[in-house]
């Protein structure tokens, strides 16, 4: 989904100092207007200090030479890779879950960059309509739009790259983005799909009733990519609850697992196998686990790089 660039002028962000810009931080020469997820967003002047929400928009920034400009960070969902570790070390963690209005406003922000809508609630860090009053900016990953004209219809790896571009217009790092879109597109295209027909489950939490990847989001995205059929693909959400009986019934060849540190691939398949009835599937009789990080399972920079991983752990499992 390619966003339009509005001739609308939204209020923006306010200039503050903060580091220097340099390499491929340099600031742009015009103005940069997006509707994002229907709010009109205008940068007049790349932002300096920005406050991230989320993992995928933490690790947006350092990808793109960002990491400098982020005054503050929340809702980690992990560690990040080691090449942006450094970097991201230097950013204070405000809050473990979504920040308050009141952590954030107090880091004197001119931008807030959040990775799900839902971010900028009243009893977050504040909606977007208030933030604008304040001059402060705001930005949602368009992946994680809701509302029906906005939601992706099916993300593919095309939208994630055009995420990407339109954050390095956004602000400021347009040549950074370019390349590593250039970069992706050629990691991407050198996996090669798996062609024997195996079904698989993306398992990302839960334990009463599992809670999986669905058919028109990263999950799907990546197991297209694969050679592998989503048994939840005919649901159209991102995310959905699915019921053990479906699960056991569709027997997938393969699980992937999610793991985060809330919940984690071991704990998966500890449960897994106490259960008598998914202790019978072959995938778990056979271990043919494949697991991702919780911060590469959403839509952002790390989808390539999680997609060639799973890949390699594809070609190792028992047949």
């Amino acid at each position: 989904m390619t966003l339009a660039v509005l001739g609308l002028a939204a209020c923006a962000p306010v200039s503050a100092t903060g580091p220097a810009a340099s390499g491929t931080s340099a600031p742009t020469a015009s103005p940069v207007s997006v509707d994002n997820c229907g709010v009109p967003v205008t940068v007049t002047t790349p932002p300096q200090r920005i406050v991230t929400i989320k993992s995928t928009s933490t690790e947006m920034l350092l990808a793109l030479g960002l990491g400098d400009r982020v005054i503050g960070q929340a809702f980690p969902d992990g560690p990040v890779p080691a090449e942006w570790a450094a970097a991201a070390a230097k950013i204070p963690v405000i809050s473990d879950f979504a920040p308050s209005s009141e952590a954030v406003l107090a880091l004197t922000p001119d931008f807030v960059y959040g990775g799900w809508e839902s971010n900028f609630a009243a009893d977050a860090a504040g909606e977007r309509a208030t933030l604008t009053k304040l001059g402060i900016g705001s930005y949602v990953s368009p992946a994680a739009c809701k509302e029906p004209d906005y939601m992706p219809a099916m993300l593919t790896f095309g939208t994630v790259f055009e995420e990407i571009g339109e954050a390095g217009r956004v602000f400021g790092a347009p040549d950074a983005a370019a390349a590593l879109v250039s970069s992706q597109k050629t990691q991407l295209a050198a996996i090669a799909p798996d062609s024997r027909g195996l079904s698989a489950l993306w398992y990302s939490s839960g334990t009463d009733t599992p809670y999986v990847g669905a058919g028109i989001g990263a999950p799907e995205m990546m197991l297209d990519q694969l050679g592998l059929t989503n048994i939840a693909a005919n649901v159209a959400d991102t995310w959905t609850s699915l019921s053990w009986e479906a699960i056991v019934d569709a027997n997938p060849d393969v699980i992937v697992l999610v793991d985060a540190s809330w919940n984690t691939a071991a704990s998966k398949i500890a449960a897994l196998k106490a259960n008598p009835a998914t202790a019978a599937l072959d995938a778990v009789k056979n271990a043919r686990y494949l697991t991702i990080p919780f911060a590469a399972s959403e839509a952002g920079v790390r989808n390539v790089a999680a997609t060639a991983d799973l890949a390699q752990q594809l070609t190792k499992l028992a047949l």
